[in-house]
């Protein structure tokens, strides 16, 4: 009645079906041929993929233990440099070794003009204890006011890399690597730390030391643009550009160097 009766007891089951050779090898001949391509497709693409992450990370943001090589030497003829650069006698231009195949620049540790991490870090910390000392010495300070100039400063960082970025950007030139630029916008606050300081123990050094301080600035960055990002470029747009470079300093120094709890001034 049914066709679907399971086997009953006492009635012997048909023999299976003989297995079909033939089937099982081109079974296991395609299994292992698709395998075999979808492992080499998939390193293939995975191994691409991966080369274009690393080749993108090595052109935007370099190894970050590069820019903390640095030596006690390295980081007093750096700040002659950055606070003296009128006084630098020497090539602005970085030095590049074969590494591997291809150029690569030394790191700061043998090169002067190699830009470090280092020296802004220690810098922006300096500053903060700086002004956080300054407003205790007029009774302002407070754990909001030190956050207060935390964010001033950060602010002021990102506003001097976006000034190098766009820069850049304008004149079309090749990407540099992220924490080149990070570097030399956070220079900036070498100088100001030393005008803060002045100003600590007598109110009027500040206002000598901050427009040396800018115009410091200003030359160290349009020597190292010119020599080290801008190479090759020599037209009046660019050197207008680097003009602006410099002018911007003042604002921006004037305004991160006013220590108060106000954004402006």
């Amino acid at each position: 009645m049914y066709d679907n009766v399971g086997p009953q007891p006492g009635v012997p089951r048909p023999p299976n079906a003989a297995a079909d050779p033939f089937g099982n090898t081109f079974y296991g001949a395609s299994s292992g041929f698709i395998r075999g391509g979808l492992g080499a497709y998939g390193e293939r693409i995975l191994g691409s993929s991966s080369e274009y992450v690393q080749s993108n990370i090595s052109r935007y943001f370099s190894d970050p233990q590069y820019y903390f090589q640095v030596n006690d030497q390295y980081v007093k003829n750096k700040l002659k440099v950055v606070l003296f650069p009128f006084l630098h006698r020497g090539h602005w231009t970085r030095i590049s070794e074969p590494v591997g195949g291809r150029l690569s620049y030394k790191p700061p540790i043998y090169d002067i003009n190699a830009p470090d991490l280092y020296i802004p870090f220690m810098a922006f910390g300096t500053y903060l204890v700086l002004a956080g000392l300054s407003l205790g010495l007029h009774g302002k300070f407070s754990p909001e006011a030190l956050n207060w100039l935390f964010a001033k400063g950060v602010v002021g960082w990102f506003f001097q890399f976006c000034l190098l970025k766009l820069t850049l950007s304008t004149l079309g030139s090749a990407e540099a690597p992220f924490l080149d630029m990070v570097a030399y916008a956070g220079y900036t606050f070498t100088g100001l730390s030393l005008a803060v300081f002045g100003r600590i123990f007598w109110s009027y050094a500040y206002y000598f030391l901050l427009p040396w301080t800018c115009l410091g600035m200003g030359i160290f960055l349009v020597k190292t643009l010119k020599r080290v990002l801008f190479a090759g470029y020599d037209s009046t747009r660019h050197h207008y550009l680097l003009l602006f470079i410099a002018l911007a300093q003042f604002p921006l120094l004037i305004w991160l160097g006013n220590i108060s709890l106000n954004w402006l001034f």
